[in-house]
């Protein structure tokens, strides 16, 4: 979330319309935007139904604790900052969606880790190619 923070005035140039996804309490999420002053709107689903919706369930033991993510924790501290003990389903996978204003889904990426995330660079020109011509994207639907 960080870089696409630290990217926020070429989101705002592109009018793009970030909406951040989680499944925790209203007090938790409300915790986690003061924590990281989140400029972006947050949807509380609780209910994981967008989750299932777009196929995001229930990562393997290996796929959260595996030694990919532990270099992600080494980053985070090394950065100075303590990973938080889970309060929640850490098993819960995320993903990315990119949906433009007339409904098409242009990207749908469905993380196989917690790190597994597409690159701010490659959302971006998803989003520059789609304002030059029809939808390209394969989807993954």
């Amino acid at each position: 979330m960080l870089q696409l923070q630290q990217r926020k005035g070429e989101i705002d140039q592109l009018e793009l319309c970030v909406v951040v996804v989680t499944f925790e309490t209203p007090q938790r999420a409300a915790i986690y935007v003061e924590d990281t002053d989140l400029p972006w709107p947050v949807l509380i689903d609780e209910s994981r139904s967008l989750y299932r919706t777009f196929g995001m369930g229930s990562g393997s033991f290996w796929q959260i604790w595996g030694p990919q993510n532990w270099s992600a924790f080494i980053r985070v501290i090394a950065r100075g900052r303590l990973p938080r003990r889970p309060r929640n389903d850490v098993n819960q996978l995320g993903g990315d969606v990119l949906i433009d204003p007339e409904g098409t889904v242009r990207v749908h990426h469905v993380s196989r880790s917690p790190t597994d995330r597409p690159s701010i660079d490659s959302l971006v020109e998803v989003v520059r190619s789609a304002s030059q011509g029809p939808a390209a994207e394969d989807t993954g639907f």
